[in-house]
């Protein structure tokens, strides 16, 4: 397939195919008139990719992925070096969670501080 049906096929642009290709994700084949074609199976590593961009994986982070896929695997999750990257990610997540736990603790304590004062400063002036 050129590169317009795989775009269409993946809900991308051809744009962006060619920015994965510049990054080493995709590999089409030329053609004699210099023509991008693809086979089926780099639709299953554009949906790879744009799954993983979608959960907030940078591009470094997919090759592993992809190598797993073309490596025949179903997934491009069961590798050793998928498994590293996404054990990695989820130690960052949990970071990130761990960040916003302690925040969200010390903004509730200022509005629960900011209600009761309102509340004591609205008492006092009928």
């Amino acid at each position: 397939m050129l590169i317009g049906e795989l775009a269409e096929r993946a809900g991308t642009s051809p744009r962006t195919l060619r920015y994965y290709e510049e990054h080493g994700l995709v590999r089409p084949r030329r053609d004699v008139n210099g023509y991008r074609q693809y086979d089926d199976a780099e639709l299953r590593v554009v949906h790879e990719i744009r799954t993983l961009l979608a959960d907030g994986f940078g591009l470094d982070d997919i090759k592993p992925f992809v190598a797993c896929l073309r490596a025949g695997n179903d997934a491009g999750h069961v590798c050793p070096d998928s498994v590293a990257v996404l054990r990695r990610r989820m130690a960052e997540v949990d970071g990130y969670l761990a960040q916003l736990t302690e925040v969200r603790h010390r903004l509730r304590a200022q509005l629960d501080q900011a209600i009761n004062h309102r509340e004591i400063r609205c008492q006092m002036n009928p």
